[in-house]
């Protein structure tokens, strides 16, 4: 309809006619400026494919070491749930349907592995492992159990095998390193969590061996198959922000379990917790503790603490977008602010902050990374790219503001065409339903692009699509996007800022001696 046609059938009513018509007008004139700002900014249309990675041939063989809270969660994205939990599932589905957590596994690729192989200290945690392993069919309680995964009492027995192509490592962060280096060793590939190692000399040490073993090693930032990151690589290399030269990371969350105070299960005692193994690595032994063993990032003798754990994760989001790699200097600080009470730990005291910040410089590249965290306050801030021209907010999705003082879009901004209040780009990707995601935690880590993302429109598990990338690399004998090189990155990024906080000073990075100063 054409606006004679337009006017004239709205002739017998005028006034309503002639609000129709601005309406009209309205959307008429958004609509060509809009078309017009999308072809000056290029950003490509196209979701990303659903099955990315392939899984033909024999079955690669996994051992599991480590079931407490992360090495569930693997697990699962390796396509293994324990009967009970997916019982738990298909009940929470029969009572609303929005509930997609059973649909969205059975609708996860088969991996074509086989989990033959688990390794726990706490015999509680050793049990639900051997029972999702064996659950081979996805069913919930009173399914079929496959009785012949292998329990192993040391991963040192485990590597021995040769029933284990692989090995997906979840223990507490003191044993990484030694874990990834007897693993490469044994010619096992390798899916770890960060951190990637607790100290600075394990850095060197892991990347050394990963290297001359050849093994395929993945660090496991299920952020790198998020799709709203990716979109914001592209937003960069079409210059859409300009000249960058500050970015803002955060961490806040609001809980006990935020701020890793974790539950202690009832049944941990001397007799069901191997805790001679748990501290072998650390150079100060400790009586048996159950704060320290469900609790351990709260302590230096274990983890790196907002370091390695927290800000690792945005480093991360940050580093596969800007590709910005170790930074010249870093400095730190904070402290045990909230969490310092007998309301939080009985017979321990915390050591690692539950307030901190770090800055790292990137001079090199004329821009700062400044990451805050407080795990006793959840106001969201997200994650900010900023250049001369415009700042990207990352999270799930993406939004792209132009800058008032834009050199490239200050005649658009000028003529009216780009209104800074209002995104120039946003990306969400295809939500069609509500999600239904009951608990904090789940929802701060959805809100972080940590807990799903989207394929073709489809709610697909992070975890899982990071898991499958490596399965697909072992296969094919390529790298994949969270290798040995971007983890060495990494580990150096992280240990330069815990040795900030602990020695209260700047650190410096010497990249042609690659040594930390």
């Amino acid at each position: 309809m054409n606006r004679r046609d337009l006017l004239k059938g709205m002739a017998t009513v005028p006034v309503l006619g002639a609000m129709a018509y601005g309406t009209w007008r309205k959307r008429r004139v958004d609509h060509i400026k809009s078309h017009k700002l999308a072809r000056e900014l290029n950003m490509s249309s196209e979701s990303l494919e659903f099955s990315r990675y392939k899984h033909d041939g024999d079955a690669i063989k996994i051992g599991i070491i480590g079931y407490g809270i992360r090495g569930t969660q693997l697990m699962k994205g390796a396509g293994f749930v324990q009967p009970e939990t997916i019982q738990q599932w298909k009940d929470d589905a029969a009572k609303d349907s929005r509930n997609k957590r059973y649909e969205d596994f059975l609708q996860q690729d088969d991996l074509n592995v086989k989990i033959r192989g688990v390794c726990d200290l706490f015999d509680v945690h050793t049990d639900r492992a051997m029972a999702a392993a064996g659950n081979i069919g996805r069913e919930g309680s009173g399914g079929t159990i496959d009785g012949s995964v292998k329990r192993y009492k040391t991963y040192h027995d485990m590597l021995a095998s040769k029933d284990i192509d692989a090995v997906i490592i979840a223990t507490p962060d003191h044993w990484h390193a030694r874990m990834v280096m007897d693993a490469a060793r044994a010619g096992k590939h390798v899916y770890s969590e960060k951190g990637f190692t607790r100290t600075l000399q394990e850095v060197y040490d892991v990347r050394d061996e990963v290297k001359k073993s050849g093994i395929i090693y993945q660090l496991g930032h299920q952020g790198r198959q998020t799709e709203s990151y990716i979109k914001a690589r592209e937003a960069v290399d079409k210059n859409l922000l300009g000249k960058i030269n500050l970015v803002e990371v955060c961490t806040n969350r609001n809980s006990p379990n935020g701020a890793w105070v974790y539950d202690i299960h009832p049944d941990a005692n001397e007799q069901t917790v191997d805790w001679a193994t748990f501290e072998e690595p650390c150079e100060t032994k400790h009586p048996w503790s159950p704060e320290r063993f469900f609790r351990w990032r709260c302590w230096w003798d274990y983890g790196t603490g907002l370091s390695g754990d927290l800000l690792t994760h945005e480093y991360d989001a940050v580093n596969q977008i800007l590709a910005m790699g170790i930074p010249e200097t870093a400095i730190a600080s904070g402290g045990v602010y909230y969490y310092n009470t007998k309301q939080f730990f009985v017979n321990e005291v915390r050591e690692v902050p539950d307030v901190w910040n770090t800055v790292l410089e990137y001079p090199h590249l004329d821009f700062t990374l400044m990451y805050s965290a407080s795990l006793a306050n959840n106001h969201d801030r997200g994650k900010t790219i900023m250049g001369h021209d415009a700042s990207m907010e990352m999270g799930n999705s993406l939004s792209i503001y132009a800058c008032r003082e834009s050199t490239r879009y200050k005649e658009k901004i000028q003529s009216g065409l780009i209104d800074p209040n209002v995104p120039i780009y946003t990306y969400i990707p295809g939500r069609k339903n509500v999600d239904s995601v009951t608990t904090a935690t789940e929802q701060y880590f959805a809100s972080r692009g940590l807990l799903y993302t989207y394929r073709n429109g489809r709610r697909v598990d992070t975890t899982h699509l990071h898991i499958a990338e490596w399965i697909e690399s072992i296969r094919e004998n390529k790298q994949p996007s969270c290798n040995i090189d971007q983890a060495f990155e990494e580990g150096i990024t992280a240990a330069m800022a815990t040795i900030a906080t602990r020695e209260k000073r700047t650190v410096s990075w010497d990249k042609d001696k690659q040594t930390v100063i």
